[in-house]
């Protein structure tokens, strides 16, 4: 970061969809507000977006962008989240990257993470560290469920949500419906099984690294056993 991209201001918060899912990408998004915006932020009563119907993110994304004077996407997909894990670069790594990525761009002065390390003390020095804002007195804090406790972050959870629940609509429409794309959806599960049963190539929209895909190559591999 340079001299002059060294004013801070604002409050932003940083936050992820699609962390879990063998199908779809991760969607990180960070959303920058004013001071005399939170208030307004706050009478939205934004809150964590796993809380919400769908509806209700999709009504709360314009007054978000709106209140909000800069927000920033990352969308890592899945074939470069599997090109990254054949790299040894685990999911936390690819996560911290996309975060340092957006608190460059946004510059806040405050800024509050919903951390995606089991310690979220080490997740937020490293964003910090890594970003180069504490070297500019940024205040970072960063928590587990940082998105139920801070409306900005909330804010930030509802428009990644919600882009990425755009992107997996516009996926069942080029590949079928696979369902949500986690692996606690049936549907999602099915999808995949068919895939491999039928020995298609799996397209780069599922996670190939993923243990759930793992589990149901074996699984199928037990029943052709089985058969024979």
């Amino acid at each position: 970061m340079s001299p002059s991209d060294s004013k801070l201001h604002g409050i932003a918060g940083i936050d992820e969809a699609g962390r879990g899912p063998l199908i779809g990408p991760l969607v990180v998004c960070g959303a920058l507000f004013e001071k005399e915006a939170i208030r307004d932020l706050n009478d939205l009563r934004v809150k964590d977006s796993k809380m919400l119907t769908p509806r209700r993110r999709t009504q709360l994304l314009e007054p978000i962008k709106r209140l909000a004077s800069k927000i920033e996407l990352r969308f890592i997909s899945a074939s470069e989240i599997d090109r990254l894990r054949e790299q040894k670069v685990n999911l936390n790594e690819i996560e911290v990257r996309a975060f340092v990525s957006i608190a460059q761009a946004l510059k806040p002065s405050s800024l509050y993470l919903d951390a995606a390390d089991v310690k979220a003390k080490r997740f937020g020095i490293a964003v910090s560290e890594r970003s180069g804002l504490s070297k500019l007195r940024c205040k970072v804090v960063s928590e587990h469920k940082a998105d139920s406790k801070h409306p900005v972050v909330s804010a930030a959870s509802i428009v990644a949500k919600v882009e990425r629940d755009e992107t997996i609509k516009r996926l069942h429409e080029e590949f079928g419906d696979f369902g949500s794309g986690y692996p606690s959806d049936p549907k999602t599960i099915r999808f995949v099984r068919n895939i491999l049963s039928e020995s298609r190539e799996m397209p780069n929209i599922i996670r190939h690294s993923w243990k759930s895909v793992n589990r149901i190559r074996a699984e199928l591999r037990t029943d052709q056993l089985r058969l024979g």
